[in-house]
């Protein structure tokens, strides 16, 4: 490339020259169309509309919570609609890390890229904590045997993912079909027996400020004020945290041009009528908001409140379903984003090597649920079962969620930046919401974020990411950045956005 020793001259990264063999070991296969990539997408999402966002009541009751997700559906289809244009035009696996390297040069993709990773490797450890503490109530096991239902989740799903492409896509679209029957079949069960103002609104506010039960219902729609809503805002995230994941299939999509736009249009459509449908409904049932605001399992307790808790084992079964979904889907998104960073060197090129006959990046995603499941395994015996639990279900959370709060800012800029400086290149869909939409997402994850923090949980989260940051920043400055590789992303965004996109 002509203008790599400029490049290396101005940004302080050097590239190392290697022969057609090195991306012969780092291919993947075309197999998704427009169904899988919705698949993909409503999948890895799905589990938040088991479980999580309920604990937003809690901040704003169901008036403060229902805004709450207005204003991060506005956020995501922002980020969406923006990533839709992005995604044809710059068609690689590195997604996130892709748009800002291009946009704000190698250090800006890698910390983006970084950010995201931190979600991809987090979320999926937390989604396997559920899954093991329900499979532990379904099958009476103790606490302690928790680990063994994280090990076998991961050995289990990261091998069907690199089992093949055509199989990873199968599981994801059955399971996630499943998982979207579960909640039809809710849907239509609490029609019928829901009373909205009796249970929807039996919250209010007691002398002290606190939350209170309202035994007959009628409360107030926004309890705790506009506040309220606005320190409901990381709940609400849990609507659609990672329907983002979509555009690390580009290299494998048989056609990304055409379907990645049509399949984030349709994931995001799909995924905010279940989300008001289930804050709808799942809170006009029995036990109600104040229930559901201190709720572990808010879709099983809604189950229950309609056909009792006689067949709760075969309940906890169909909750599981969604959390299946989402921990399938968030493995393949978290082996596909640590493949695209090494491919380019910026993380250990070995890691980008994939299976001979399947095509599938198998050490990456080995890799990641390696160190997912040790750093839960590390928590779990330092802390004890009790602590380690709630460490894993909220310190790990809070990583994830903030490291996708400023992956969504960078992403923004991203797309502000390439339609500012780069009208030349070709975008086969553009963004109906523009740049406006693209600051809109911005203020939003920025506003978000200014709630986690005022939350000591939180908090404590972010100082994980911290250490996460500083241990990759570390690694690129002192080894990844001299030995970063013209890989598609970067030989595309070397050239200005020239260059046609060719897969190696």
């Amino acid at each position: 490339m002509s203008d790599s020793t400029a490049n290396r001259s101005s940004t302080g990264v050097s590239y190392t020259t290697v022969d057609t063999a090195y991306f012969e070991q780092r291919k993947l296969k075309r197999h998704a169309r427009v169904w899988s990539l919705w698949a993909l997408g409503v999948g890895a999402v799905i589990s938040g509309h088991f479980s999580g966002w309920n604990l937003g009541i809690a901040s704003g009751g169901w008036g403060g919570m229902f805004i709450a997700a207005i204003i991060i559906a506005i956020m995501y289809l922002g980020l969406t609609f923006s990533i839709a244009e992005m995604s044809p035009a710059l068609p690689h696996t590195g997604a996130a890390y892709s748009f800002a390297r291009t946009t704000m040069g190698p250090w800006g993709g890698f910390v983006t890229g970084l950010c995201e990773n931190v979600e991809y490797v987090i979320t999926p450890a937390v989604v396997v904590s559920f899954i093991g503490s329900y499979m532990g109530s379904i099958f009476g096991t103790p606490p302690a045997f928790q680990p063994v239902y994280w090990i076998f989740g991961y050995i289990i799903f990261v091998g069907l993912n690199v089992v093949g492409v055509e199989l990873s896509f199968k599981v994801t679209l059955v399971v996630t079909l499943a998982a979207l029957a579960c909640l039809v079949a809710f849907w239509v069960s609490a029609i019928p027996v829901m009373n909205f103002s009796r249970w929807a609104l039996n919250m209010g506010v007691g002398p002290d400020g606190a939350a209170v039960e309202l035994p007959n219902g009628g409360g107030p729609f926004l309890p705790f004020g506009i506040g309220g809503a606005l320190a409901a805002l990381p709940f609400a995230v849990w609507l659609f945290l990672a329907i983002e994941q979509l555009p690390l299939a580009a290299e494998e999509s048989v056609d990304p041009a055409t379907d990645m736009p049509k399949g984030i249009i349709a994931g995001i459509s799909t995924l905010i009528v279940s989300a008001f449908m289930i804050l709808w409904l799942n809170a006009s049932v029995a036990n109600g908001a104040f229930g559901l605001s201190t709720s572990l399992e808010p879709l099983l307790d809604g189950f229950k409140a309609i056909y009792g808790t006689g067949i709760a084992s075969l309940l906890a079964l169909v909750a599981v379903i969604g959390l299946i979904a989402s921990f399938h889907t968030i493995i393949y998104a978290q082996g596909r984003q640590i493949y695209s960073l090494s491919r380019a060197g910026y993380f250990p090129r070995g890691l980008s090597i994939t299976h001979g006959s399947r095509k599938t990046p198998h050490v990456a995603m080995a890799a990641g649920a390696i160190v997912g499941l040790v750093i839960m395994l590390a928590i779990w015996f330092s802390l004890g079962a009790e602590a380690g639990a709630a460490a894993i279900g909220g310190t790990l959370l809070n990583m994830a969620v903030f490291g996708a709060m400023l992956s969504y800012v960078m992403q923004a800029i991203s797309f502000i930046l390439m339609r500012r400086n780069m009208p030349h290149i070709s975008r086969p869909y553009k963004s109906p919401f523009g740049i406006p939409g693209a600051v809109a997402t911005i203020v939003i994850a920025l506003v978000t974020i200014y709630f986690q923090l005022s939350d000591p949980i939180y908090r404590a989260g972010v100082i994980g990411v911290a250490i996460w940051f500083a241990i990759g920043i570390a690694y690129f400055a002192l080894i990844g950045r001299h030995k970063l590789v013209l890989s598609p992303e970067e030989e595309f965004a070397m050239s200005g956005g020239t260059a046609e996109y060719k897969s190696h």
